[in-house]
């Protein structure tokens, strides 16, 4: 029970990458604040409240500066405080540049980066009073390595990397660490539907030849989150079975 009593918030917490993180947390003891546009953030919790988790769900776009604070505020009211926040809310709006639409960009700008962006600086207030705390950004390879048709999220998750060692700057010497995990692909129903000859040429480019789990990552996670990970800050994990070696 590595993070007993901590208090954990987890963006895009839903389902996918999110659940996975909820619930590794959990499982290390973690009280859990989830977090998601979608209703099924609900189910999820409820889900870990009847394994025995401590674990509420707030309704919220992180793409909305008040959305955003009233998150942390309302966390703070239930928990008095927070240790750890993880920020893996993200979508997509795939098209090449020349047919990229200004919605599609402002739309994955929004809530991949400056939905980071807000929920750090909501949370930062509580963090430097404390004078602790981990925040754990969930980036891509992509955003390490571009895409044809990803414009938009591979700025969005460089940018995040970018944010995420600046904060590591401005706030380590207050004891608050910021790192990043760059996942690869993921087994996720995005790629459960692509075609097999897709899936065969990605498995081409990974070493270890598997796509990876959500858990890969939730276990990733729980690693920066706790005290195992006390002097590392400013650091992007790559979780990608050895893709972008």
């Amino acid at each position: 029970m590595r993070l007993a009593q901590k208090v954990a918030v987890v963006t895009g917490a839903a389902r996918g990458i999110g659940r996975a993180i909820a619930y590794a947390l959990a499982e290390e003891g973690a009280r859990v604040v989830l977090t998601d546009m979608l209703p099924e953030v609900e189910t999820t919790a409820a889900e870990l409240r009847e394994q025995g988790r401590d674990a509420v769900a707030l309704t919220g776009n992180v793409a909305s500066f008040e959305d955003a604070g009233r998150i942390i505020q309302e966390a703070l009211s239930l928990y008095g405080k927070i240790d750890i926040l993880v920020n893996n809310a993200g979508i997509t709006r795939d098209n090449l540049l020349l047919r990229m639409s200004e919605e599609e960009w402002d739309a994955v700008i929004a809530v991949n980066l400056k939905g980071t962006f807000n929920m750090t600086k909501a949370a930062a207030k509580a963090f430097l009073k404390q004078k602790s705390g981990s925040i754990v950004n969930i980036a891509s390879v992509i955003g390490l390595m571009g895409n044809t048709g990803q414009a938009n999220y591979a700025a969005s998750k460089a940018g995040v990397i970018a944010l995420t060692k600046s904060v590591a700057k401005e706030f380590g010497s207050r004891g608050i660490r910021a790192n990043a995990i760059a996942p690869g692909f993921i087994r996720s129903k995005m790629t459960e539907v692509l075609p097999e000859e897709t899936k065969a040429a990605l498995l081409k480019a990974i070493p270890l030849g598997v796509l990876g789990e959500p858990e890969h990552v939730a276990k990733a996670v729980v690693f920066l989150a706790s005290d195992d990970a006390q002097y590392i800050t400013g650091q992007v994990l790559q979780v990608d079975g050895g893709m972008v070696m």
